[in-house]
């Protein structure tokens, strides 16, 4: 079992914290998505307690899981948030969020978006282009404020991730070149409408060691002093996010193993000053949430047995996208059924549409299953792909849920769309 503790074996049945998975199933049906509030509290508090006492900001990267319930308990725990659109600031203020504890990232921000962000208040615009500086200054000018700007920078660092998720690459498409930013830097100085206030980068997500970050910050502190030396002084230092969770076998560094050596090293160079800010998402609520679902076929051929799941790629992509590893398990291991190898798959047509492959379980038509470690990527990246509503999500405390996104209904699905009359 890889999933969080909140998940556990109780009585021959999953339970999600103290609620059987199988009662939740029956109750809102599947496909559905369980997120234990325990296992988002407990996330949290590791966090918490690697920056207590120090100057340091968490904020929640809003694109691993952005329903409503959990972004207002992360509010309600102190988080500050990491978001990449428009929507995402509409949702963190729906949720009750602080403006000033906002970071807006992401390269291609719209005019809409910027306007938004700016007559909101947030905290920093993390600036990804020249061509997005300037943007950004004639907008800010535009309405008469100044825009709080801190440039990603790209250190060419590996941080030995999927390719997808890597994204500290100079082939990659964020960020600006390290070794152009003192220019950028001055020009950020020369253009009204700008204030600077920190240094940002990203390297990438499911990162397992603390060596890329801090190569990734040898290179930041390097830059830093380049700045000072031009007199350009910040206020902040943000490493990102990508900090992993274990799916498998991996073994991710506890939120301390890399803070540490972080608060360390700026000590070491005079820049305790420096607020360290930190964008967690994965590892915040990856492990906090399953995705329920139930056979509805098994289909055994020469070559491969299938298990026709009613959870699809639409529910979850990450598989098909990344050929990600999520572990499968019965909610209600049955005993003296044969164990067999499966490909578990969904009703999508097409070939890639498989949520897991070769896993050895006892199955039989009708079994409810738990695919782990869903609480990240998942929904929030699922569509309407053949017409089929988005799951439900609920999320369980203790001996209490609440249905905190309903099922959609097919007609939710074309409800907007018109047909035109007739000429």
């Amino acid at each position: 079992m890889t999933a969080d503790s909140q998940f556990p074996l109780r009585d021959g049945i999953l339970h999600a914290e103290a609620i059987p998975l199988s009662e939740l199933a029956d109750r809102y049906g599947t496909p559905l998505y369980v997120y234990s509030r325990t296992a988002l509290q407990s996330a949290w508090h590791r966090y918490a307690q690697a920056i207590a006492g120090r100057n340091a900001l968490i904020c929640y990267g809003v694109k691993a899981n952005s329903n409503l319930a959990i972004l207002h308990e992360f509010q309600r725990l102190g988080t500050g948030f990491d978001i990449v659109s428009g929507g995402e600031l509409e949702r963190i203020l729906a949720a009750g969020a602080r403006p000033d504890r906002v970071v807006f990232s992401g390269v291609g921000k719209q005019g809409w978006e910027i306007r938004k962000a700016l007559t909101t208040g947030i905290k920093c615009f993390n600036v990804e282009s020249a061509t997005e500086l300037e943007r950004l200054a004639d907008i800010a000018q535009a309405i008469g404020v100044r825009a709080p700007v801190s440039l990603r920078v790209n250190p060419d660092v590996d941080a030995h991730t999927h390719p997808y998720i890597s994204t500290g690459l100079k082939e990659n498409k964020f960020g600006v070149d390290i070794r152009l930013a003192p220019d950028l830097y001055r020009q950020a100085r020369q253009l009204p409408g700008l204030e600077i206030v920190g240094v940002d980068c990203h390297i990438g997500s499911q990162i397992t060691q603390v060596a890329p970050y801090l190569d990734a910050l040898d290179k930041l502190l390097n830059l830093i002093d380049i700045l000072a030396a031009d007199g350009i002084t910040l206020k902040h230092l943000d490493l990102g996010g990508g900090l992993g969770i274990r799916y498998t076998d991996e073994t991710p560094p506890d939120p301390a193993q890399l803070l540490d050596p972080v608060f360390a090293k700026l000590s070491a160079r005079g820049l305790d000053h420096l607020q360290v800010i930190l964008e967690p998402g994965r590892s915040l609520v990856g492990n906090a949430g399953v995705l329920l679902t139930r056979v509805e076929y098994l289909k055994r051929t020469e070559v491969r047995n299938f298990a026709i799941v009613d959870a699809a790629m639409n529910d979850l992509m990450r598989p098909a996208l990344y050929q990600a590893w999520h572990e499968v398990v019965p909610v209600a291991p049955r005993a003296g059924t044969p164990v067999a190898t499966y490909d578990i798959v969904g009703p999508i047509c097409e070939s890639g549409d498989w949520l897991a492959r070769d896993r050895a379980l006892p199955l039989e038509q009708g079994d409810l299953l738990a695919i782990l470690s869903t609480g990240a990527y998942a929904f929030t990246m699922s569509s309407q792909y053949n017409t089929r509503p988005r799951a439900a999500e609920v999320l369980v405390d203790g001996q209490h849920s609440w249905l905190v996104r309903p099922r959609e209904t097919i007609q939710d699905l074309f409800a907007q769309e018109r047909i035109p009359h007739q000429r």
